[in-house]
């Protein structure tokens, strides 16, 4: 598993670890990646192109923010994050947030 300290200018060092890829599609799926968020770690918030992205929480919980606006998140959660818009992830709890992104491009 790979390490991503500062993950888009987030705190710590995030876990990282690509499942499939462009070349694994014949769609427009770009990746599916599995991803580590330690406690007290972020993925910064920060704005995207002409792609979609979706956070499958598979364990843990934290707050989501997008496009300026904040959420609770938890196991279970599906976020969607549309094209042009902005997203930031912060785990302020004592667990390792386990999720699943996946990558769309338009």
């Amino acid at each position: 598993m790979k390490e991503e300290n500062n993950c888009h200018n987030g705190k710590g060092i995030v876990r990282n670890s690509l499942v499939l890829d462009d070349d694994d599609f014949e769609t427009n799926l770009r990746f599916i990646r599995y991803m580590e968020l330690p406690p007290k770690t972020s993925i910064g918030y920060h704005k995207h192109g002409d792609n979609e992205e979706l956070y499958i929480i598979l364990e843990g919980q934290g707050v989501m923010k997008i496009d300026d606006e904040e959420k609770n998140v938890t196991k279970g959660d599906i976020i969607t994050n549309k094209p042009f818009g902005s997203h930031g992830l912060i785990n302020n709890s004592d667990d390792v947030i386990e999720m699943l992104v996946l990558e769309v491009y338009k």
